[in-house]
């Protein structure tokens, strides 16, 4: 019900006004359909006509294309070749194919087309005519091996030909019918891809059937009622339902000669989507708004709507609109939209009414109000014609459930009642439904504007995927694969939900993967740690930003500093642009890699050593401002997307921070880009400094030497310019990261120095270019083999002077071996290669040593779960080199860890509630003791 929808939306973040939802059911809102078929009346649209259409014999209701198209099942049914007797010639047949025998009854015409070869087939004392494509595969299907073409021709000649209809004796509406039984030409709806090239026309029960029976005036037979049944006039199958004649038709044609062959099919059919049975195509009187009457205004305004996809609009839903039927409007239901149509008992006059002020106006005998309008209150209401006087009752049908999604965007605002309502709020802005809309949400609210205002009530539309398994399957209970919201929820949490979800192309199908809400659910970690990190020690330094403002700390900024709010400027900028292009996938994925990468893998590892400095000091200060400024604006950005996080967030850290801040993040205004910190150069030096600082990483790697172990020097290798000037500038960044004492730069020819090169020729490929190896290797030494190496490996190609002749050799004629000196680890990145020296000195050494120190001591404290202020006393016990690590870096170590006494000793004393614990760094067993401070 729509508490229970209502609570799911509101449990996963959807906002909308849902103490005033609109529903279809109430007196207001049938109003405003009822407007809507009066205009559709009052421009001429609405009529009521014959049409052949989808019905449901158990509903016994007429269905519309877009109720059919998602509803199939796979069912069996005859598939027999029908022989046609041709009017005055003994022995001669047309062949048709069908699978529905029970439309026989109602066969008037053949359609053939007029530019295909048909064949005239001797088989035994018969001859048989079909298209001159399909007589071998149809013989081979009927097991006829002995047969053949006496003659061939066109299907125009065909034109015109007359039969006796198969079922005469039998279908008593068969014998009164008249300009029938003939073949018509089609070139729409005869194909060569199944059956025999001639096709049974039935206009009573198929669309294109009765499309042709108007253009050549074929009569059309109705023999099937509301219940599926046959009729009087089908008489021998009278009160049979038409898929149970099925049998008792193909024994008739099978006693009278009639049947050429016999068979099944399995096919997908269209089913009923309330009760899952069977449709049929019937013809009936029913009401209609001629769309095709204003197919061209519809056509245009679907033109000036903004689809995204782009090809959303200009091929899927085009399409569709091309093709384009009348909407047939009347239900034969009981509950739903009453059709406001009354008709005269005498005359036929029709009334449509526009409003329930109009209906009691008009009503006769007078009534002063209709507490409901569904039925079969609004059936007591009738009406006095004005062109005769006699009574006026309702048709008793009710209206498509689409009209009333068609006109939500006006009836929901309370239109036509409130007249202004339209003038604030018309045409939307945006729409948004799936990729199975373009035949119905889209489609009627667009037709519903054009009806009543001749223009599109939306201006933009976003389309939707869905979420499938993971094999790509829609989810049913039945196959075991449905996953409930609720279960995603329990698991991780709403937010990670709704961004895993946005983070999909929003047009796409989704396969859903837990792996990948895991890594939502990650990323979602990362932020609130990045929020923790900040707000903790904002809180325990009293940072006020209101008085350290990005204005106040700026000349202190570094550009680490200048460089998050760089990005953080893009990234408003461009998550504004995607949000206004409706691309919420980009906008979601731009807001993860920056928290990811940006904030907690670089800048948050660039400041953390600046917010433990304990005076009041530039550095830290302008690091909090920073931190605070990225921080209060990531969580407006991200609050559409993660907006659970982003209040709890907003509440605790930030809106007790400045005065005046509203109730919730979700009502601070939308951030807009400061241009003024953007700085292009500075982003692409401090990529390049992230590069190099990767590079140094995975050349500790290769070395087996870890992070936390300082080492003398960085070498960046480059010929560029550019990035020589990027290492340059931000050396202490990448000395920190990289955690070396010093970073310099040499050119790439300098790798000799670095690394042992050996050039390797391949002389049967050197030979095939009419190369000798001797050559390539005197060319290759002229412009150096660090310069050949470093030209392979980033452009795949070496450019050398060869004998007079400019040649480009690839890693199939040679290739330049590269193993690292002595000492030296090497790694590669986009703007050259680095050189890490992993010599380590005594001092280099001690200090790896007491970085070691420092991170069993911070897991102990994390152990201890004390606070991050919590001072402790630290002994260590090891050996006497231990010993001077501790003395030598005891600062550094007290820094880190917190600690306000630190010694160094042979054996642990015996230590009244201290936490003790032996740990294994390197060879040595080192065995570390915290006490919490005495208060």
């Amino acid at each position: 019900n729509a508490a229970s929808i209502s609570r799911q939306f509101i449990d996963l973040g959807v906002s909308m006004d849902w103490e005033r939802p609109y529903m279809t059911l109430t007196n207001e809102y049938i109003e405003s359909a009822w407007w809507l078929v009066k205009r559709a009346y009052e421009r001429g649209l609405l009529e009521r006509g014959l049409r052949v259409v989808y019905w449901c014999p158990r509903c016994e209701t007429v269905l519309a294309d877009y109720e059919v198209r998602s509803e199939y099942r796979v069912i069996e049914d005859p598939s027999i070749y029908v022989k046609l007797p041709v009017r005055g010639r003994e022995g001669e047949y047309l062949v048709v194919w069908t699978t529905t025998p029970w439309t026989l009854p109602a066969n008037v015409a053949v359609m053939a087309h007029p530019d295909f070869e048909y064949a005239r087939v001797r088989v035994s004392s018969e001859v048989l005519i079909m298209a001159k494509e399909r007589v071998e595969p149809v013989m081979r299907e009927a097991g006829i091996e002995d047969y053949e073409v006496v003659e061939v021709v066109r299907g125009e000649d065909l034109d015109g030909l007359e039969y006796v209809p198969p079922l005469l004796e039998e279908v008593d509406a068969q014998r009164r019918v008249e300009g029938a039984h003939r073949v018509v030409m089609s070139r729409e709806y005869v194909n060569l891809l199944e059956g025999t090239g001639l096709v049974h026309t039935a206009p009573g029960h198929g669309e294109e059937d009765f499309e042709v029976g108007l253009r050549y005036g074929l009569p059309v037979l109705m023999l099937v009622d509301d219940r599926g049944a046959f009729t009087e006039e089908a008489g021998k199958y009278r009160g049979m339902y038409v898929r149970d004649a099925n049998d008792a038709i193909v024994e008739d044609l099978e006693r009278k000669g009639l049947l050429l062959h016999r068979g099944v099919v399995r096919h997908r059919y269209p089913v009923c989507w309330r009760c899952k049975t069977p449709l049929i195509l019937r013809a009936t009187e029913q009401w209609l708004i001629r769309v095709t009457k204003i197919k061209d205004d519809i056509i245009r305004e679907a033109r000036r709507v903004r689809w995204i996809p782009e090809w959303a609009g200009s091929h899927r839903f085009m399409n569709w609109l091309m093709g384009l039927r009348d909407w047939v409007l009347s239900r034969q239901r009981y509950w739903g939209t009453p059709l406001p149509i009354w008709v005269c008992e005498s005359c036929g006059n029709v009334t449509v009414v526009g409003s329930l002020a109009e209906l009691v106006e008009r009503s006769w005998p007078k009534v002063s109000e209709v507490p409901d309008l569904h039925k079969p209150w609004i059936d007591r209401v009738t009406l006095r014609c004005d062109r005769c006087g006699s009574l006026m009752r309702r048709v008793p049908d009710v209206v498509d459930v689409w009209l009333d999604s068609g006109v939500a965007f006006f009836a929901s605002i309370g239109y036509p009642r409130d007249p202004e309502a339209l003038e604030r709020w018309m045409p939307v802005d945006f729409i948004v439904e799936g990729h199975d809309q373009f035949s119905g949400w889209f489609d009627k609210v667009l037709k519903s504007g054009v009806i009543a205002f001749g223009r599109a009530p939306y201006r933009n539309v976003l389309v939707h995927g869905f979420t499938l398994d993971e094999k790509g399957r829609e989810m049913h209970k039945s196959l075991g694969n449905f996953i409930t919201p609720g279960e995603v929820v329990e698991r991780y949490c709403r937010d990670a939900l709704r961004l895993y979800e946005l983070s999909n192309t929003t047009w796409e199908d989704l396969r859903f993967s837990w792996e990948g809400v895991r890594r939502a659910m990650a990323d979602l970690n990362v932020m609130w740690n990045v929020y923790v990190f900040a707000s903790m020690y904002m809180s325990l330094d009293e940072f006020d930003p209101t008085e350290w403002t990005l204005e106040r700390v700026r000349e202190w900024l570094r550009p680490e500093d200048r460089w998050a709010l760089s990005k953080l400027n893009r990234l408003v900028r461009d998550v504004t642009e995607f949000m206004e292009g409706f691309l919420v996938h980009e906008a979601a994925r731009a807001i993860r890699r920056f928290v990811v990468e940006d904030l907690s893998h670089w800048y948050v590892r660039l400041v953390r050593r600046r917010v433990w400095i304990e005076r009041e000091d530039p550095a830290k200060l302008s690091a909090y401002a920073t931190l605070y400024a990225v921080l209060r604006t990531l969580t407006v950005l991200a609050a559409p997307f993660v907006p659970f996080i982003a209040e709890k967030v907003y509440q605790h850290v930030f809106r007790g921070a400045e005065p005046g801040m509203p109730d919730s993040v979700h009502m601070l205004r939308w951030p807009e880009p400061d241009e003024a910190w953007i700085d292009e150069e500075l982003e692409r030096e401090m990529e390049v400094a992230r590069e190099v600082v990767e590079a140094s990483l995975s050349a500790r790697m290769s070395a087996g030497v870890k992070l936390r172990q300082p080492l003398p020097e960085l070498v960046v290798l480059t010929s560029d310019e550019a990035v020589a000037g990027a290492v340059e500038r931000l050396r202490d960044v990448i000395a920190s990261q990289a955690n070396v004492k010093r970073v310099s730069v040499r050119p790439e020819a300098d790798l000799a120095s670095y690394a042992e090169l050996e050039l390797a020729v391949n002389e049967e490929a050197l030979a095939e270019l009419g190369l000798s190896a001797a050559a390539v290797r005197e060319a290759v030494g002229a412009v150096g083999l660090a310069t050949a190496y470093f030209q392979l490996s980033r452009l795949g190609r070496v450019e050398l002077e060869i004998e007079g002749r400019r040649v480009a050799l690839t890693a199939e004629q040679l290739a330049v071996e590269r193993r690292p000196a002595s000492g030296y680890a090497l790694a590669d990145f986009s703007g050259g290669a680095v050189a890490l020296c992993v010599r380590l000195t005594e001092e280099e050494l001690l200090e790896g040593l007491a970085r070691d120190i420092v991170r069993r001591v911070q897991y102990m404290r994390k152990e201890l779960d004390l606070p991050v202020e919590e001072f402790i006393d630290v002994l260590v016990a090891s050996d006497e080199f231990v010993a001077r690590a501790v003395e030598r870096h005891a600062d550094y170590i007290r820094g880190e860890t917190r600690a306000r006494e630190l010694r160094a000793v042979r054996e642990l004393p015996e230590l009244e509630g201290a936490y003790v614990k032996a740990w294994r760094i390197g060879e040595r067993t080192v065995t570390i003791a915290v006490l919490r401070e005495r208060r």
